[in-house]
């Protein structure tokens, strides 16, 4: 596929440019001494320190793409993403200036685009639909500006012909390696950055891929002026006469900052030879031992001039119709959010929708586990309760029981889908495309209509077979408190979801809770005899109010005077004297729903705070 020899001007305005500066940086990993050091209370020692980049001076500037190369462990990716504010700030020694002054992060996030290695994409929107979301969310306007700006950046990208194609990943087939990377990278440009750090933009492609993607780069840098900055392993010949400068790192200090020609020089200075067929980065990557590394002590004094002469011809490339921006410009220029918050919820709402009506485990599974649960429940325990006696009153609360274990263990399938979409929401959330608390309302409101008519499935087939009592309202109170426990579900599953870092874990916390849950419901043991200091977890469990509600429903109000023992035909159990021996209040039909509706809150409420303590770290 042919890429366009011509870009697009953005408007037809002039875009801001901005020249990226390190002087001195350094980053070194803590310690879990350092990590725990609060805990004592004597000084602690001084421990040597594990560098990763050390007194890195490199210079990225507008109208150019700065390759930052280097054996594996270098620090090649550490250093963009303390370029891209992934790393706090706090954590880094040195500074990061934006046109001579010191980088605002907040801002020069939002400003800029950050492509990661691995390509964080739903796998079953198209590619049309990936990069629409990522407009609305990220331009004001609305749909036509959003709609605008996806098509001419999928002709800038090439792909207009897998523009109704689904992204694919994993066991989902989709598009191609390469055109997935330039998803990602069309992703972090329909808010048309002025800076753009990509992290292995060739990493796992074919050579004619990873070329396909530096020359669209080097358009965009050639028409756009661009500050592009890029990490990159071992490129190939065609592929490294793209680049107007390379930063070489290795064991995190720069053994060089700046052109390829400029390179070969060095390397002939320190008496080597390059062999005819390897080019000159990866030579010099072989050499690392033999090149001086470059920190503030130890300028390179030999080559002073010719790297002058560099800057000179990069001011001119800014005079050719690049505009500088001071600081001040970028503070101004620094973004709010794109949208209003109801226009984010139902833009976010609309996404949401697509991916669940396409996950075929979480919507056709979920469904037809439903209707067939209820079927075969119904048929197993159909007419359970026309026999009088303590085994038939068993049999009846053996069905509620199981009929829970079912509703509320089944929900944590969504847990690996909640997990991918949490990659996405840490990219997008800490670019600024919108607000924590948007995703979590328009994740709850999507789940509404979907449990509701899963709720429906189950209970219609069920309540009818297994001879519940008889009447509309009872139906209808069945099926709310179904609907309830599936929301309790899915807002527990959300919660665990933000908090646990792998979906192993994540399904060994939630099934050990689950299975805490039932046991302190009171199915097992009565309130009574549950210790003390474990009576917190009976009042926790979401087991507990629902099955109290399945058993008011169904003993309690009009089918209070059943009788469910009788004796010689006389009645020793009414259904009203048995929900008394349960200390079961009819009272608590509605109480009940209502706390269940405080913990479906609730957990949403967690979850939002996990995010956003999640996002705070990020950005801060």
């Amino acid at each position: 596929m042919e890429l366009p020899v011509t870009t697009p001007n953005s408007g037809g305005k002039k875009k801001g440019s901005y020249t990226i500066e390190t002087k001195n940086l350094s980053y070194a990993l803590p310690s879990l001494y350092d990590e725990l050091s609060w805990i004592f209370c004597c000084k602690n020692p001084k421990r040597p320190q594990k560098f990763i980049i050390k007194d890195v001076n490199c210079e990225a500037r507008p109208g150019e793409i700065t390759a930052i190369a280097g054996p594996s462990g270098a620090g090649k990716t550490t250093l963009l993403e303390i370029l891209a504010g992934k790393i706090s700030p706090t954590k880094v020694t040195g500074e990061i200036l934006v046109n001579g002054h010191p980088v605002n992060a907040k801002c020069f996030r939002r400003l800029s685009g950050y492509v990661t290695q691995e390509d964080a994409l739903f796998p079953l929107l198209t590619v049309e639909e990936t990069l629409m979301y990522s407009a609305l969310l990220r331009l004001q306007g609305g749909k036509k500006e959003a709609a605008n700006r996806v098509g001419v950046l999928i002709k800038e990208l090439g792909l207009e012909q897998v523009a109704g194609a689904r992204v694919g990943g994993g066991s989902n087939r989709g598009i191609s390696g390469g055109e997935r990377r330039r998803v990602s990278i069309g992703v972090e440009l329909v808010h048309d950055p002025a800076v753009i750090l990509i992290d292995e933009p060739t990493s796992g492609l074919d050579s004619a891929s990873a070329l396909h993607v530096i020359s669209l780069l080097q358009v965009m840098v050639a028409h756009q002026g661009k500050t592009i900055v890029l990490t990159i392993h071992q490129p190939g010949f065609r592929i490294i006469e793209l680049f107007d400068r390379l930063v070489l790192l290795s064991n995190g200090g720069v053994l060089h900052n700046g052109s390829l020609e400029y390179l070969k020089e060095r390397i002939k200075f320190s008496g080597l030879q390059i062999p005819p067929h390897i080019n000159v980065l990866e030579f010099a990557i072989d050499v690392t031992g033999s090149i001086v590394i470059h920190t503030s002590e130890t300028p390179n004094v030999h080559f002073h001039i010719k790297d002058h002469g560099e800057k000179k011809e990069s001011l001119r490339k800014d005079d050719e119709g690049f505009t500088i921006s001071n600081h001040n410009d970028m503070v101004e220029k620094c973004p709010s959010y794109a949208n209003s918050y109801v226009e984010e919820i139902s833009i976010l709402g609309g996404r949401f929708c697509k991916n669940i009506f396409r996950t075929k485990q979480l919507f056709a599974t979920r469904i037809i586990q439903a209707l067939v649960a209820g079927f075969i429940l119904g048929s197993i325990f159909m007419n359970a309760d026309n026999n009088l006696g303590q085994v038939a009153l068993q049999t009846r609360l053996g069905f509620f029981a199981f009929s829970l274990t079912f509703l509320l263990s089944t929900m944590t399938e969504g847990l690996p889908i909640f997990l991918q979409e949490r990659t996405i929401f840490m990219r997008e959330t800490s670019r600024g495309a919108y607000r924590v608390s948007s995703y979590v309302v328009a994740n709850t409101i999507v789940f509404l209509p979907f449990l509701l008519m899963v709720g429906l499935l189950y209970t219609v087939p069920v309540y009818w077979l297994v001879g519940l009592r008889g009447s509309m309202d009872g139906f209808l109170y069945f099926a709310m408190v179904v609907w309830m426990v599936l929301l309790m579900s899915n807002s527990f599953t959300a919660c665990f979801s933000a908090l646990v870092p792998t979906f192993i874990m994540g399904t060994s916390i939630i099934a050990g809770l689950m299975g805490s849950f039932f046991l302190f419901s009171g199915y097992f043991l009565s309130k009574e005899k549950i210790p003390s200091y474990w009576i917190f977890m009976h009042y926790l469990s979401l087991f507990k109010y629902p099955f109290e509600c399945f058993l008011i429903n169904e003993y309690g109000g009009k089918g209070g005077k059943r009788c469910l023992e009788s004796e010689r035909g006389e009645c020793k159990l009414f259904a009203i004297d048995f929900l008394k021996q349960q200390d079961i209040k009819e009272s608590l039909k509605w109480t009940n729903l209502a706390v269940m509706l405080s913990f479906i809150l609730g957990y949403r409420v967690l979850c939002y705070l996990i995010l956003w303590c999640r996002c705070y770290r990020t950005r801060n």
